[in-house]
């Protein structure tokens, strides 16, 4: 019964904290500190982790992160770089699904 929590927790965990931390470095990289001097251009998951967000994904099985703050006045091209900063997020999550897939391809006999 526990493993059954264990398993999406660890899976959502990790896929959100990537996803947020590129939103932040992809913001940062293009000129906007905003999640830096917050503290969010971080992998520690703790500071992604939404309470409620976690509580409904362990309850009704769908979940959420903090969104990460972003200012696009920071950008020089502001239209571009929030639409880069913003697909950044789940850019990262199929690089995490296509690295999941290939590593349970390599490693069992499908």
């Amino acid at each position: 019964m526990v493993v059954q929590y264990i398993i999406p927790i660890t899976a959502f965990t990790v896929a959100l904290t990537v996803h947020e931390f590129s939103h932040a470095l992809a913001a940062y990289l293009l000129g906007d500190p905003t999640a830096k001097q917050q503290g969010r251009l971080t992998l520690n998951p703790f500071a992604h982790i939404d309470l409620l967000g976690l509580l409904s994904l362990i309850v009704i099985k769908f979940g959420w992160a903090k969104p990460v703050p972003m200012d696009a006045d920071n950008f020089r091209h502001p239209r571009l770089y929030a639409i880069a900063a913003a697909v950044a997020g789940p850019v990262s999550n199929f690089m995490i699904g296509f690295a999941t897939l290939l590593t349970a391809r390599l490693t069992t006999f499908w």
